[in-house]
């Protein structure tokens, strides 16, 4: 197994050792911490992410900025690629691609107006580097948003030493636990 499948494996080992109550209570000081960052702050348009039960919990996060700030979610439109949607309210989430609640709202499409991308990972690393769940597709899009300050949101237990990177992976600014 390369490397970036052993690091994967062992952080959803540590991920297991926790209930879906116990990481809930967790993400709130994550959360906290976004909330206070200057960037975040101060951002008009954020892409964000609707969580999967294993994640940093966004769900009522993003209820709570939209009075605020324009919220863009992804959407899998296909094996490669993510597009943007804007975020309303919860009764315009459907399950799509890989069980995951993607709005059905308007497409967005004004890369350039996102001040802030707050992203999941599998594990981060003190330099940026992010390992995601293998499928690449933030790696890809992240690269049409190249102006957009990059933040990574996780648990404690997923910032390691040093994840792996290739040229194809995208760094992030800030890495928030």
């Amino acid at each position: 197994m390369h490397e970036k499948g052993k690091l994967r494996k062992e952080i959803r080992l540590l991920k297991d050792q926790f209930s879906r109550e116990e990481l809930t209570a967790m993400s709130e000081t994550t959360i906290q911490k976004l909330k206070c960052s200057l960037r975040f702050q101060s951002a008009k348009t954020v892409m964000m992410y609707y969580s999967l039960p294993d994640e940093v919990n966004t769900h009522d996060f993003i209820h709570e900025i939209t009075a605020d700030k324009n919220v863009v979610l992804p959407v899998v439109i296909d094996h490669e690629n993510i597009e943007l949607r804007i975020f309303h309210n919860s009764d315009e989430m459907k399950y799509g691609a890989y069980d995951i609640m993607e709005p059905t709202g308007e497409v967005f499409d004004k890369y350039e107006e996102i001040d802030v991308a707050v992203i999941p990972g599998m594990a981060f690393d003190r330099n940026g580097h992010r390992l995601g769940r293998g499928k690449g597709y933030y790696d890809r899009f992240l690269k049409k948003i190249p102006n957009a300050y990059k933040i990574g949101i996780c648990f404690n237990f997923q910032k390691v030493e040093n994840v792996p990177s290739s040229e194809y992976d995208v760094n992030m600014n800030e890495v928030i636990s």
